[in-house]
């Protein structure tokens, strides 16, 4: 994933956290964190299993 994919990830988070008007959906939440964390803490250039 790159700075992009992670910044645009965030964004999304950010959105389905802090927007009264976005309808909350737990399972894209976890999803969106799972991604964001896997990609801060596997050194680029490693493929995850």
């Amino acid at each position: 994933m790159s700075d992009l994919e992670t910044d645009r990830r965030m964004a999304e988070l950010e959105r389905l956290l802090n927007d009264p008007e976005v309808r909350l959906d737990p399972h894209r939440v976890w999803a969106l964190l799972a991604e964001i964390r896997l990609r801060l803490t596997v050194p680029r250039g490693v493929q995850p299993a």
